[in-house]
């Protein structure tokens, strides 16, 4: 029975949207596959891992009827993928096989029955919602996602917490070591009762890669134990990390008494070359901030040593820290800004990073002794 014929991209843009979250291997062997349904003209994609499920959809043209079943999906793009772009591919079930017809070339794939397939519950409870752009929302995730922990014992760590209160939308990440703070107001006259969600790892870097730079709106549906986002012809839900996340506001510094406004490009390349002599572990750098300069130096268990020097219009006290390097250039990888201001105390305590003139965005780091 032919299910499809269509154009290569019609099949493999979609395919790409939902197989990212298909696990390799996994005990489940269902799960490494892609529920396909056809109905009608449209043809449903569904791919899930137990904890994130993202479903959509394309139109093709029509066959012999409607069907679903559930294929390999990393076997299946492969094979998408090494076909030549404007090639047309027919998908046909024959005896429990998906095949693949473009050109001369036929493919049979194993399949598994659709309805072994484990979909994701939806939430009986009304959601809360709440309705913004996909360039605000990628940028909210962009501005804090690097300092999410990766694999910590404290779970709740490895994702990122979003905070809805009223008409504002708060996004916080840390690992113990640094913490990224980014908060914007979406629509006017809106008032959203505060709940805090902690999104898992997996699902904010999915987001990242779906949602594009443009103004089409993405709308989020919360409740307590899910979270649902549903933009351009993507739906994708998600569990949520039960925990009791950190109090970010008590991280933050209140005040400090000296702070030096720094070109972000200058900093940025400086400590991409002082980098390359740290020390692969610890990844520690010197910050030697004295008025009129700012030294840089790295140096290794080969006793190799880099310095770099910034001209500063500095003129407060002088201080001798050190920070993981790493730390420093996540932050001025992810910013836009043409210059990033940093604050501080005493060489013992965390240093606040901002941007001039953005009150929305702060970024914690902790010093460490080398």
């Amino acid at each position: 029975m032919i299910l499809v014929k269509t154009q290569r991209d019609s099949l493999l843009v979609p395919l790409q949207s939902v197989s990212g979250i298909v696990e390799k291997r996994h005990t489940l062997p269902i799960l490494s596959n892609v529920l396909l349904e056809k109905k009608g003209d449209r043809l449903t994609f569904l791919a899930t891992d137990i904890e994130i499920q993202i479903t959509t959809s394309a139109e093709v043209s029509a066959g012999d009827g409607d069907g679903a079943m559930t294929v390999g999906a990393r076997k299946l793009q492969d094979i998408l993928r090494s076909l030549p772009d404007d090639c047309e591919i027919t998908l046909a079930l024959e005896d429990k096989r998906l095949q693949i017809k473009a050109g001369k070339s036929r493919f049979n794939l194993q399949t598994l029955p659709d309805e072994d397939f484990p979909r994701m519950a939806m939430s009986e409870t009304e959601p809360k919602r709440i309705e913004l752009t996909q360039k605000q929302f990628r940028h909210l995730l962009a501005q804090t996602q690097f300092a999410m922990a990766l694999q910590d014992v404290r779970y709740y760590l490895n994702g990122l917490l979003l905070l809805v209160d009223g008409g504002e939308l708060r996004a916080v990440a840390t690992d113990g070591h640094r913490l990224a703070y980014a908060h914007m107001t979406f629509g006017e006259n809106v008032s959203v009762p505060k709940q805090e969600l902690i999104l898992p790892r997996k699902t904010v870097l999915e987001l990242s890669r779906l949602l594009a730079d443009s103004d089409d709106p993405v709308l989020i549906e919360m409740t307590a134990a899910q979270i649902r986002f549903q933009f351009g012809n993507i739906v994708l839900v998600s569990k949520l990390i039960d925990g009791k996340f950190p109090d970010y506001e008590r991280v933050i510094p209140p005040s400090l008494k000296n702070s030096v406004t720094l070109s972000r490009t200058t900093l940025l390349q400086s400590l991409n070359r002082a980098a390359i002599l740290t020390n692969e572990k610890f990844r520690g750098v010197r910050l030697i901030l004295t008025p009129g300069s700012l030294k840089i130096v790295a140096a290794n268990a080969e006793h190799e040593e880099a310095q770099e020097e910034i001209e500063t219009d500095y003129s407060g006290d002088a201080i001798d820290v050190g920070f993981n390097v790493g730390y420093l250039l996540d932050v001025l990888n992810n910013a836009s800004s043409e210059f990033v201001e940093w604050g501080f105390n005493d060489a013992n305590s965390s240093a606040l990073l901002t941007l001039p003139g953005n009150e929305f965005f702060k970024y914690v780091v902790m010093p460490m002794r080398i």
